[in-house]
């Protein structure tokens, strides 16, 4: 079985000795490593190569699962995804192995466990915003523009004629936005424009 190793640290001051040492000691043919990326990112070089390594039937194999991500949920997902593939999966310190029985079970119990997180935590999410529309409390992102600035920056466009991109900058929005904006406000009030 083909094995490939993975280790990262999140800061360039952070040494790899540990986890090299022990993935090398576990039997790796291949270590792939990230140095100063953050686990809340999915996206590191190391990985990418490593995961472009596996084939089925190899295995990959990390010091502890926090190497590999933060996240629960993306872990799992990425797990089942190199099932998929035929790739089993190795986790040194949490002694998860999904090439054996007990190690696919603990894994299972994991997946439950998350998915488990994710609705309690969609649930408590849709309980707060119901409580804050009760208050009547604003849901979502606040307005890129007041009032106010909206009404001055299409008067800047429509009236005066001034170019979408200069007013948009004088107001710190996207261009787009100021479109939007402005496309709304005509099927608002189809008759004042």
């Amino acid at each position: 079985m083909k094995r490939i190793g993975y280790a990262r640290v999140s800061t360039h001051e952070q040494l790899l000795d540990l986890q090299v040492s022990a993935l090398t000691n576990s039997g790796c043919d291949r270590l792939f490593t990230d140095q100063g990326v953050s686990g809340a990112k999915f996206e590191r070089p190391g990985l990418t190569k490593a995961l472009s390594a596996l084939e089925p039937g190899s295995m990959l194999i990390v010091w502890r699962l926090d190497r590999l991500g933060r996240s629960l949920i993306e872990l799992i997902q990425l797990i089942n995804e190199l099932g998929d593939r035929g790739v089993e999966f190795r986790s040194l310190t949490e002694a998860i192995d999904t090439s054996s029985s007990g190690g696919r079970l603990t894994f299972h119990i994991m997946g439950a466990m998350a998915e488990f997180e994710r609705a309690i935590l969609s649930e408590r999410t849709r309980a707060g915003m119901a409580a804050a529309r009760a208050k009547g409390q604003r849901i979502g992102r606040r307005p890129a523009l007041t009032e106010k600035q909206k009404a001055e920056a299409r008067r800047a466009v429509e009236k005066m004629r001034r170019p979408l991109e200069e007013v948009a900058e004088r107001y710190g929005v996207h261009p787009r936005t100021l479109s939007r904006l402005i496309r709304e406000h005509r099927k608002l009030s189809p008759a004042t424009c």
